[in-house]
């Protein structure tokens, strides 16, 4: 009997990971060893099951993909990361390469495309929509880590005092790090800022 391909899979809509899991089970040599619906669930799942590709979305609760896949890539881990998304955001292919994903490709693509690409990841190739690789590089992302973590908080309605306390940095460094954030994205405000910075996939 041939080896079979043991897979996480990751999904929040119910409905979409359902499916996912059905088509998937439907390949021989595919096994879906685990199907959950938020980050925190996903780490939980390969760490349980050591599978050989993460199907993951972006956008979950608790850990978006990207997050679930920078905490494995930080952990050496051997599980191979494939992102499945509705989300053609160039920041966000650049920061899924930076967290050592090798495949992305959107939801939209035909299930055969997309089971060829879950192969080709466990074979340890890259696989990345060629839209979307263009596109990857047509908007630079222009802020700084610190200014990123500083815009995600500020985004998310949080006063200057509680991200300081948050990120160990003084009231002082916040308003500048918004400030130049908010001149680079040419925004009014740091809700606006926060907003483009998320729209083109920077957060």
């Amino acid at each position: 009997m041939s080896v079979r391909l043991r897979v996480v899979l990751a999904e929040d809509q119910g409905m979409v990971r359902g499916a996912f899991a059905s088509l998937l089970e439907l390949e021989p040599d595919v096994e879906v060893v685990a199907s959950v619906e938020d980050g925190d669930a996903a780490l939980a799942a390969v760490d349980a099951h050591g599978p050989d590709v993460l199907l993951t979305d972006i956008e979950m609760p608790r850990r978006s993909g990207l997050d679930v896949a920078a905490e494995l890539h930080r952990r050496g881990s051997p599980t191979r990361v494939l992102i499945v998304t509705t989300f053609a955001r160039s920041g966000y292919l650049r920061r899924a390469m930076e967290a050592g994903v090798l495949g992305y490709v959107l939801k939209d693509a035909p299930i055969g495309d997309l089971v060829a690409a879950l192969r080709k990841v466990a074979a340890g190739e890259r696989v990345v929509d060629p839209q979307l690789a263009v596109a990857a590089w047509d908007a630079v992302d222009p802020l700084t880590d610190r200014e990123r973590d500083v815009l995600r908080l500020a985004g998310d309605g949080r006063p200057n005092s509680e991200i300081a306390a948050t990120l160990h940095l003084a009231d002082g460094t916040v308003r500048n790090y918004l400030s130049s954030a908010i001149a680079k994205l040419q925004a009014r405000n740091r809700v606006e800022a926060a907003g483009r910075a998320r729209e083109r996939g920077w957060l």
